[in-house]
């Protein structure tokens, strides 16, 4: 059986259109479920120096907003757009805000955290500023609790180990 990979799927943008997955193929990834009034809120600006410090390389940040722990993100569309460039000065993509748990979790969450059809992580988001690691074929290869800071030594060294194998698509 062939695993799935993240490919199969679209999310909305802020801007309310459909982006496929699909255009990330050949890129690293890492994948975060945020939210603009959580204790790790800060985060943002550590996911921001991510995004510079590894800017021309087949990498690419995806934040989706939810609103799923704690009701700590409020915000709306544009508003979360805002919010991050005004305070945090982030350039990475920020999609529609969606649920990342439970029932009503968008198709993509459900995939992320199942490892029958992932094939390698069982772990849905806990809190706020999960994330997991793609590699650049769509395959989950990893994931990282909210507590472990996008700066984190352990995150860089397996987005640098995924860089050596990413063969971006032109």
């Amino acid at each position: 059986m062939t695993k799935e990979n993240i490919y199969q799927f679209t999310v909305d943008t802020l801007q309310n259109t459909e982006k496929r997955l699909s255009d990330y193929e050949g890129k690293v990834l890492l994948i975060v479920n945020t939210a603009s009034e959580c204790g790790f809120t800060p985060q943002l600006k550590d996911l921001e120096q991510l995004r510079k410090d590894y800017e021309g390389k087949p990498f690419e940040i995806l934040a989706f907003p939810s609103n799923d722990f704690g009701q700590q993100e409020p915000l709306e569309g544009n508003e979360i757009s805002s919010f991050c460039e005004i305070n945090y000065d982030t350039h990475f993509t920020l999609f529609k805000k969606l649920r990342v748990r439970g029932t009503f979790a968008h198709p993509l969450y459900n995939f992320l955290a199942d490892k029958t059809r992932n094939g390698k992580v069982s772990a849905a988001p806990k809190w706020n500023f999960h994330k997991y690691l793609i590699n650049s074929k769509g395959e989950v290869v990893d994931f990282f609790y909210p507590f472990t800071k996008p700066s984190a030594s352990g995150v860089r060294k397996a987005i640098n180990k995924l860089l050596l194998t990413a063969t971006p698509t032109i």
